[in-house]
């Protein structure tokens, strides 16, 4: 269902829904024909074209189908916020450390035997927020990853291609992937409780309400994935130093309008991280910033769904064990104690993650700077 994004084959998609509200909006996939967009996903962008206020929406390469609204997309508003455009999980993304760790003295058995109690409150959680000027709504979640495709990853660099990547090729990265956890969600529910779909606008009451709360949940989910880093650290006995931390649930200002990214990274906020999944590389980029007007300056962030959670348990669960899964093709280790989301999660429900920034790269959109390989993946463990 893609096209190619560049040169004589750039076409739009759609030019939006069939009544006079949807006709002016425009639908871009930036999908190259090699890569596989499932036609549920382009029927989600056009459904939300119908939306009063949408002008263009574009999807990304890692598109996917999600609840209601298609993941791997942007959507700009020369009028409206939509905060279920947002989702729940406000402010979710990655962050991306160095740690003081290195290659030649990782031993993974020690690591694994290490990482226990990451799900349990931090004690002073209620400090750290009000240390921040941020309320404690799901405070006992601060710090924790959460469930779904959040992870803490130990990396490693497996190749650079620019001369100035700004990683050592000695040392153990760390990667974080959580987000506001349970303040997005009562955020999303008070507004659907009051709104239902309905746009807002900023300037009114329930507008700038909307934002306030989200601004609030971008912090949250930033100081989630640092705690996340912290605890992570202090378990195996080293620190670090932020390298990034890119949102990709959020919406901002754009253009004299609202920018609304639902799994899309920014492309105006320095390099990113877009990673695949579990089995795979992790790609580090610079945003290319000539074209990236085409898109809406989004990026991927990651490599996509290709299965959903259901359709991957069911063609997973009879083929493999539990113990296949908690090792991949690159010799990482995953730890997973909850049997749904080990299949659920499984890098065979995943697209191809080179190909994901192949179309980036030739869409002019990034320039690859780095890749990363994993060595042990954290979704979650019993107590």
């Amino acid at each position: 269902m893609g096209t190619s994004p560049t040169g004589d084959h750039d076409r739009l998609i759609s030019s939006g829904g069939d009544d006079a509200t949807a006709s002016s909006t425009t639908i871009r996939v930036i999908a190259s024909s090699d890569s596989w967009i499932e036609q549920a996903a382009i029927d989600q962008l056009h459904h939300t074209a119908t939306l009063p206020g949408i002008d263009a929406i574009v999807g990304l390469p890692d598109l996917h189908a999600g609840r209601g609204i298609a993941v791997g997309a942007a959507f700009w508003s020369r009028a409206y916020v939509y905060p279920h455009l947002v989702g729940s999980d406000i402010g979710c993304g990655m962050g991306l450390w160095a740690t003081s760790l290195t290659l030649r003295k990782f031993r993974p058995d020690t690591v694994e035997r290490k990482l226990h109690g990451l799900e349990t409150p931090l004690p002073d959680a209620a400090e750290r927020l009000a240390a921040a000027g941020l309320p404690v709504i799901a405070g006992e979640a601060l710090g924790t990853i959460g469930g779904g495709n959040h992870f803490a990853e130990l990396l490693r660099v497996e190749q650079t291609f620019v001369a100035d990547a700004p990683l050592d090729t000695a040392a153990v990265h760390l990667m974080v992937h959580s987000g506001s956890r349970g303040l997005g969600q009562a955020i999303l529910d008070n507004h659907r409780a009051r709104h239902n779909v309905a746009g807002l606008i900023a300037g009114e009451a329930a507008g700038d309400a909307y934002l306030a709360a989200h601004d609030d949940a971008i912090r949250w989910a930033i100081l989630n994935r640092a705690a996340i880093a912290e605890r992570f650290l202090d378990r195996i006995g080293g620190d670090g130093v932020r390298l990034l931390d890119i949102c990709h649930n959020s919406v901002t200002p754009y253009r004299g309008g609202w920018l609304h990214r639902k799994g899309a990274a920014p492309a105006d906020r320095g390099m990113i991280v877009i990673p695949g999944s579990r089995g795979d590389l992790t790609y580090l980029v610079r945003p290319i910033d000539a074209r990236a007007g085409e898109a809406l300056h989004s990026l991927a962030h990651g490599a996509g769904r290709k299965w959903s959670r259901s359709e991957a348990r069911g063609r997973l669960s009879g083929r493999f064990r539990i113990a296949d899964l908690e090792r991949t093709k690159l010799g990482s280790r995953v730890i997973c104690e909850d049997r749904d989301l080990i299949y659920e999660e499984a890098p065979q429900a995943y697209k191809d993650i080179h190909q994901v920034v192949r179309d980036l790269t030739d869409a002019e959109l990034v320039e690859p700077v780095a890749t990363l390989r994993p060595l042990l993946t954290y979704k979650t463990r019993r107590p």
